[in-house]
């Protein structure tokens, strides 16, 4: 079924607690995901959803989750599964939003690059919820330091791109374990082959829902591209942040070097920018997001891999300093901005034929328009006219 508009959370039959700690973040409406989701959930279907990222997923299958949670039972009641740490961390802290009125229930976030040994330690304090990565979430199964075999509840969140990332063993493997669960959820950008394998396979009569990315939902982004050559691009965002006047900005690279490159120009131009890769250790990833989350660094850069799940709604413009190899990572990259009704800017530097080929594709099968733009006399941004 496809959803176009959100309801009342009062209308949705949530307990007293779940409402305190909604109201209390001015929260009334739904979006159309928890709309269409919350309700089979909490009468433990098993539901496949398709919605586009940045539409709320998380409290569409987390308030249902809360609800279910019996305080005096320890063993692990629920377990959701997220591609990136990045996106676990996240997951957890929202979690732990809507349990905030709820005392004993206990989430744990599970992710590789932190010490294991932290992890057990929370895990002996028995959480209800537990939240993973599936590769580190399998290697605490074979020390014995969790058992998921209890869980009645299991989401995959972002599962096109779970699969994709080659998770897919694993994540039959810990479905095969937790036999006693009476719903699945799939959560996902995109149906792929993957998913629709694993929807077959281990869910039973499933709720199908669907949220377009209508007018509704759809980010207000103003899309631009702009020919500049391999050394400019760090000018040209320094240029662009100086006419324009914006706090926050993300720059997306290709590759770990360009990120480094990038940020030591726009550093040695007096602005305050900082990136993570994949080589960066996870706490100094940690601390650079969270720098920028509160507001602290003017500018973020991060490849693709580095920045998936990281969920900052109230991005003032992104920059992909190269042209993405997928047109999904452009969607991703680009979504950053816009949130929250407000209208955001992306801005695509082509410093090369096959980048112009490559742009011209992604404008073609994204159906967006990308409108090419230079600095004008008054160094403003221009429209170039055909």
């Amino acid at each position: 079924m496809e959803y176009t508009e959100g309801v009342r959370f009062d209308s949705l039959g949530l307990s007293p607690q779940i409402m305190r700690a909604l109201l209390e973040r001015n929260i009334e409406m739904s979006t159309p995901i928890q709309a269409g989701c919350i309700p089979p959930m909490l009468d433990w279907q098993d539901v496949t959803a398709k919605a586009p990222t940045g539409t709320g997923k998380t409290f569409a299958y987390g308030i249902p989750i809360v609800e279910h949670i019996d305080p005096d039972d320890e063993s692990v009641q629920a377990v959701i599964l997220a591609p990136t740490r990045e996106l676990a961390i996240q997951i957890t802290g929202e979690l732990r939003d809507v349990a905030s009125y709820k005392p004993g229930v206990r989430s744990v976030c599970l992710y590789g690059g932190q010490p294991i040994h932290k992890q057990i330690e929370t895990l002996k304090k028995r959480p209800q919820i537990v939240v993973a990565t599936p590769g580190r979430l399998a290697d605490h199964l074979k020390r014995r330091t969790v058992k998921v075999e209890t869980a009645r509840t299991v989401v995959l969140d972002e599962a096109d791109r779970m699969l994709d990332m080659g998770f897919i063993h694993d994540v039959t493997q810990l479905l095969d374990k937790m036999k006693n669960r009476k719903n699945l959820g799939l959560f996902s950008a995109t149906i792929s082959r993957e998913v629709m394998d694993i929807a077959w396979v281990y869910q039973r009569d499933a709720v199908e829902i669907t949220v377009r990315e209508d007018e509704q939902n759809k980010p207000d982004i103003k899309q631009f591209r702009m020919e500049v050559s391999m050394n400019e691009k760090a000018d040209a965002i320094a240029h662009i942040l100086r006419e324009t006047g914006f706090d926050r900005a993300m720059a997306f690279c290709n590759t770990k070097g360009s990120t480094e490159r990038v940020t030591k120009f726009l550093q040695l131009q007096g602005i305050n920018a900082e990136c993570i890769h994949g080589d960066i250790p996870q706490k100094r990833r940690e601390q650079v997001m969270e720098r920028f989350r509160q507001g602290k660094l003017r500018v973020f850069v991060a490849t693709d891999v580095a920045a998936r799940g990281i969920d900052v709604d109230d991005v003032d413009i992104v920059f992909n300093c190269d042209v993405p190899d997928e047109n999904q990572d452009y969607v991703h990259r680009i979504g950053r901005t816009g949130r929250a009704k407000r209208q955001g800017i992306a801005v695509t530097f082509v410093s090369d034929y096959p980048a112009k080929m490559r742009i011209d594709d992604i404008a073609a099968k994204t159906r967006n328009e990308i409108v090419p733009v230079r600095f004008g006399a008054d160094g403003a941004l221009e429209v170039i006219q055909n």
